[in-house]
């Protein structure tokens, strides 16, 4: 959203950017200090961007797959290599190290083969013109997150009606691209329209990206948001308060089954339960033709730290056991439509999908 939101807010906040011309450094709102302080971090090196994506700092499958393609600039930047194939070598080692940060999201594979694509494609003409190619080829990724963000934000818009409340879960908005968001995009623009949208954020543990971004990027931006504990969010939806829920995604298999932060699944379960309509708003780059169902798509585990402990106080026994996965996996037959920038599928299941892959224009991402 580029201008100001109805209710006097501002445009949502520049989650990262690339500052300068060659040699340059990336701009990146630092997450995990949210909503404490409103910090950004200067990024030099490819080591530096795993590490922000390893500890959050940037979060979101779209951010992170910008986030990634910096990363290979930077790390041809540093390498000052002499020649081409020097160039080239920098570039696969950058996105091999970014590519082990976190496994379950897509987007950031998609964007690094992209980059390894044009580093080779550049080789023969020497090492500056496989930095600047790199650095064009991930400004270009930039472009399309924004035209994607709008498109999704479009489409989805039309499933929303002036008064609504929707319940969405972790964060899909500003925070997670590098634009306007996924899910949260809906609602700017359904606001830019003149709907009076109302948003139910799940606090969604263990780390709270619902508290701690989705409310503070929606406070920010003038939309009103209220915060709920995730236990409450079934009851929240037997009550009739909410119209709709709407989450992102991190991976969508080509059956529609859909992965994205943990706790979704029992949304879409509630949901169902109670005829409450359950849309995922992702870019076509999030589909994975090769993962036939929920079941193939790698669910990152992440540190016991993060469940027995709750700002920095220990809140569990010494020595108990913890299951910390970072995702979950909602069956397509529990999500009344898939919001992509290609329009809005309803019932997803594998004819569907493939249909809306086969047809869509699909942008230069994958």
């Amino acid at each position: 959203m580029t201008d100001r939101a109805r209710g006097g807010g501002i445009a949502p906040v520049r989650t990262i950017e690339w500052e300068g011309d060659l040699p340059g450094t990336v701009r990146l709102l630092d997450q995990a200090a949210l909503p404490a302080e409103e910090r950004y971090l200067r990024i030099e090196t490819a080591e530096e961007m795993r590490d922000a994506i390893r500890r959050l700092a940037v979060r979101g499958a779209p951010a992170i797959g910008v986030a990634a393609a910096f990363g290979v600039v930077l790390g041809v930047q540093s390498a000052r290599a002499r020649d081409g194939e020097g160039a080239l070598a920098a570039a696969n080692a950058a996105a091999d190290l970014l590519a082990a940060a976190r496994p379950t999201a897509l987007a950031p594979f998609r964007l690094l083969g992209r980059m390894r694509g044009r580093a080779r494609a550049e080789a023969p003409r020497g090492a500056d013109a496989v930095l600047r190619g790199l650095l064009e080829e991930a400004m270009q990724a930039v472009e399309e997150d924004r035209r994607c963000c709008e498109a999704i934000g479009e489409a989805g818009a039309a499933l929303l009606r002036d008064g609504d409340a929707i319940l969405t879960h972790c964060n899909a908005g500003a925070l997670a691209t590098a634009s306007s968001g996924t899910a949260l995009a809906i609602v700017y623009r359904a606001a830019r329209e003149g709907k009076r949208i109302r948003v139910f954020a799940d606090e969604t543990r263990p780390l709270l990206q619902g508290a701690r971004l989705t409310a503070w990027e929606l406070a920010r931006a003038g939309i009103e948001v209220s915060l709920l504990a995730d236990a409450a969010a079934a009851s929240l939806l037997r009550n009739g308060t909410v119209a709709a829920v709407l989450v992102g995604a991190d991976r969508i298999a080509r059956n529609g089954d859909v992965a994205n932060k943990v706790g979704t699944y029992p949304l879409a379960l509630a949901s169902e339960a109670h005829a409450i309509p359950f849309y995922v708003a992702a870019p076509l780059e999030t589909i994975d033709l090769e993962a036939a169902t929920g079941e193939a798509i790698p669910i990152e585990s992440r540190g016991a730290e993060e469940v027995v402990l709750l700002g920095g106080r220990r809140v569990a026994p010494e020595g108990v056991k913890v299951f910390n996965p970072a995702f979950d996996v909602t069956p397509a037959r529990l999500v009344s439509a898939l919001v992509t920038e290609a329009g809005v599928l309803p019932h997803p299941d594998e004819a569907s999908v493939t249909a809306l892959l086969a047809g869509a224009h699909r942008p230069r991402r994958g």
